[in-house]
């Protein structure tokens, strides 16, 4: 009888001794390389979440202003009019104006984002394979080149009406006014204000997005969903750090 017991039994015991060499064989193989569709996704996905957090840190009250790497100074071409009214007793509104400046960049820095989130949803294979397996850098300088007019002719009229909202127009009026009714100055002040606060407000996102990236290429602690750590895992295999 119990012979006959082992014999029923020997099939089930030898197909579970099977399944269970099968699982610790397929548990030492590597992870099979991620499809096209999967690369896509996690690239896209780390993007996205790299460019909501640059926004959402830029975009907040003294996200510009209190971070010395992309704080919006003023402007280098009309240094010389700041020195002029400061030496003039002047300096409080040369650094209101500063203040307001950068306070118009966090005000405007939320207008980017749907452009960037457009070029994410554009990208096509061969953009998202040049970006997973190319330098540090890749997605940002993808950025620059796909976004870069683009989100200039959209920010730029967010940029003017922000500053114009904060007072930093006007400021800029007033101490230009100033500067240029200065007896004897031989140097005007023509600075395009919304242009350079834009350039200036463009740069400090594109370098917060470049911040993003570097994270997520070499941090893994940066790669909070499987996909991401399956994507990322196989560039960093194929040297796409």
């Amino acid at each position: 009888m119990k012979k006959n017991l082992f014999l029923f039994l020997l099939p089930a015991i030898l197909l579970i001794s099977a399944c269970e060499t099968l699982n610790q064989v397929l548990e030492t193989l590597p992870d099979p390389d991620p499809t096209t569709g999967e690369m896509a996704m996690g690239l896209k996905e780390a993007l996205g979440n790299g460019i909501s957090s640059a926004v959402t840190i830029l975009g907040q009250e003294g996200g510009y202003f209190n971070n010395p790497l992309v704080k919006i100074p003023f402007p280098k071409e009309a240094e010389f009019a700041a020195t002029t009214l400061r030496d003039l007793g002047l300096g409080k509104i040369v650094d209101d104006f500063e203040k307001k400046l950068n306070e118009g960049a966090e005000k405007g820095a939320q207008k980017a984002l749907p452009i960037f989130k457009n070029a994410i949803k554009g990208m096509t294979f061969n953009d998202v394979k040049g970006i997973l397996l190319g330098g540090e850098n890749a997605a940002t300088d993808y950025f620059k080149a796909r976004t870069g007019q683009g989100l200039y002719d959209a920010f730029s009229p967010e940029i003017k009406s922000t500053l114009d909202q904060v007072g930093a127009t006007q400021i800029w009026t007033e101490l230009t006014t100033r500067y240029n009714q200065i007896p004897f100055t031989n140097k005007k002040v023509e600075t395009d204000l919304v242009k350079y606060a834009t350039y200036k407000a463009m740069d400090g996102l594109f370098l917060k997005v470049a911040e993003e990236e570097a994270k997520i290429r070499k941090d893994p602690v940066a790669r909070t969903s499987e996909i991401l750590k399956k994507v990322f895992e196989y560039a960093a295999k194929q040297g796409g750090e």
